[in-house]
């Protein structure tokens, strides 16, 4: 088969991993990086950590407004098609590089591959809300990587296609694991220890374009017992000059981080506090507890079985969550699959039928 394959953003660089090796052992994969993600700490570092080869096209979109990078995007997809004409597309998660490519696909009439299928927040305000929807209802294949999301594809007339693979996120952590815990920490130039630190991430536009609840999430920071690791993401850099705010003393900045010392920063932290939801999966795989800086999760098992609590940006709240999450439950159930992902997504196209 011949198979092409959108990317544009760190979360799906990881997810691709372990699926690009799978298919180039036996079928043509061609590589289309957007560009959505495009300096080397956000991109670049990324396939060399994972072993991805280089991009076939690399489009080159860069950031904007919503509207004018997908559009973008679908043209310049759309001229790679046309030229490539893949047998199938294969996106993943939901940004706007997989709305981008699920579109310019299915008005080509080329099948498409929903790789993490049947997420919902149930929060339209959301992008990445949107780019889910419409990307499932485009797709003939929905991989899917739990009962809960294969049930929301079900209430939403979504039945054919549908498979439980697992989480693709599971198969990388698994494979790179090891290499992550051989690395040299990043907090010691901190001169911190393990499990004496929170770990942070903050990147969705409901927290860095809002002033007071990005204000917010840095007084919860402040008034932690441990001190906050946080790898700054860009927007979030972006706005917290644009809004003048000042990280405090218990916050230790550090550039963007690649895959395989985010994981090692995961390993070591006493907490996770988030708003990323394969950073929410990611602490689960490695048993450690998550505070969620956001209003709801699409990652809803993760809080039912008690590793993950969905917090908000209250300052009071957040210091009280990080408290009462100091101790989780022993039960630790595989969630999301046994790390097979990858292989079961490959049969099932092989099988050439939804």
């Amino acid at each position: 088969m011949r198979i092409l394959t959108v990317l544009g953003a760190r979360p799906q660089f990881i997810k691709a991993s372990p699926l690009s090796l799978a298919l180039r052992q036996q079928h043509q994969e061609v590589l289309v990086h957007t560009g959505q993600h495009y300096d080397y700490g956000m991109s670049d570092v990324f396939f060399e950590e994972l072993g991805i080869l280089p991009p076939d096209y690399h489009l080159g979109v860069g950031s904007g407004p919503h509207g004018a990078q997908t559009g973008a995007m679908l043209e310049a997809i759309e001229e790679v098609l046309q030229k490539e004409r893949p047998h199938l597309v294969i996106v993943y998660g939901d940004t706007n590089s997989t709305l981008a490519g699920a579109l310019a696909a299915a008005k080509l009439h080329i099948p498409v591959a929903h790789v993490e299928a049947g997420l919902r927040s149930f929060n339209r305000a959301m992008p990445e809300e949107i780019n889910r929807v419409l990307t499932d209802h485009l797709s003939t294949w929905l991989f899917v990587p739990s009962a809960a999301a294969s049930d929301q594809l079900a209430a939403e007339s979504l039945r054919t296609g549908v498979h439980i693979v697992g989480d693709i996120m599971y198969d990388a952590l698994l494979v790179q694991r090891a290499r992550a815990e051989s690395r040299a920490s990043l907090v010691d130039q901190f001169h911190l220890h393990a499990k004496q630190f929170y770990l942070a991430t903050i990147h969705r536009p409901e927290n860095t374009d809002d002033r007071n609840r990005l204000a917010a999430i840095f007084q919860g920071f402040e008034a932690l017992d441990k001190p906050v690791v946080l790898p700054l993401h860009p927007r979030t850099s972006k706005m917290l000059r644009q809004f003048k705010i000042q990280p405090g003393q218990n916050v230790k900045c550090l550039e963007p981080v690649g895959y395989l010392d985010m994981l090692k920063l995961q390993c070591q932290a006493a907490c996770v506090l988030t708003d990323s939801g394969g950073v929410q999966k990611e602490a689960y795989y490695l048993r450690v507890p998550c505070v969620t800086l956001r209003r709801e999760t699409e990652w809803i098992e993760t809080v039912a079985a008690g590793w993950n609590v969905v917090c908000g940006t209250d300052p009071i709240r957040i210091v009280e969550t990080v408290q009462r999450m100091a101790q989780c439950p022993a039960a630790h159930s595989d969630l999301y699959g046994d790390g097979t992902a990858a292989q079961k997504i490959v049969q099932i196209l092989e099988a050439g039928r939804p």
